[in-house]
């Protein structure tokens, strides 16, 4: 049995634009609906959603029947937190709230064996096949995809030097906490915000990696797009069952 190909780590890579969405209701059910839906990827949160490690081992079983490329983002950049993920078979990584190259560099450290890194030996967790995967632990790394969020001034302030760190993959813009650290809370669209990433964006693009970003308004997704983002969540689940549940009982109780 061979280590899964991470086909995200490859479009990326190749420059392909992915397209994901966001899953926040810590439902198994509900993502393995949206699996099916045609997106590339999708964002199993934990950091802001009441999401634990057993439930996401249910939202990563209810994926595998698609094509659709599971990626999970652990509350912190913490080291037992992230291990538990990987042993749970998560081949990608969004770690939120990276601020400096040396925080870059532990999450990639994190993600690797010694004497590469810091993650912890099991021999047969879920990421192996339960052992059925020869050699999984010298072969892993190559399809392990970290992803790093920048979410404050301070993040920007060393964007060049985190988006350059080896094994960092791609670098995720977070609009939410980045245009409350910039003074515009909840104004993720402000113009000075959207200025701001579309700039990220062309950066980390400059340097050779991938960048990413959330947003459900269709002008920012093809501004963001125009500007050399690679990995896009167009929606989240809980605004797509909030809304549209809200436009069918104003349409039917008017």
């Amino acid at each position: 049995m061979d280590v899964p190909v991470n086909h995200f780590k490859r479009a990326i890579k190749d420059g392909q634009s992915q397209i994901g969405f966001w899953c926040s209701l810590a439902s198994h059910i509900s993502v393995e609906i949206l699996a099916g839906s045609g997106f590339d990827w999708l964002l199993l949160d934990t950091e802001h959603s009441p999401n634990e490690i057993p439930q996401v081992y249910s939202q990563l079983q209810a994926v595998m029947e698609n094509n659709t490329h599971a990626i999970v983002r652990p509350p912190w950049n913490d080291m037992v937190m992230i291990k538990r993920f990987l042993d749970a078979g998560v081949q990608t990584l969004l770690i939120p709230t990276i601020q400096t190259r040396e925080e870059a560099e532990q999450a990639v450290a994190y993600t690797r064996y010694p004497p590469r890194g810091a993650r912890g030996y099991a021999s047969a967790s879920r990421s192996s096949r339960f052992g059925r995967i020869d050699d999984y632990h010298t072969r892993c790394e190559e399809e392990i995809c970290v992803l790093v969020q920048i979410e404050t001034k301070r993040g920007l302030d060393n964007l060049d030097a985190i988006t350059a760190v080896e094994g960092v993959d791609g670098v995720f813009i977070g609009p939410g906490d980045l245009s409350a650290d910039l003074g515009y809370l909840g104004q993720t669209g402000h113009p000075e915000v959207r200025k701001v990433v579309e700039d990220a964006i062309t950066r980390i693009r400059e340097i050779g990696k991938a960048p990413g970003v959330l947003t459900g308004v269709e002008e920012e997704i093809l501004a963001y797009k125009q500007a050399g983002c690679l990995f896009t969540a167009v929606g989240s689940d809980a605004g797509l069952l909030a809304r549209g549940s809200e436009a069918i009982a104003a349409k039917y109780k008017g």
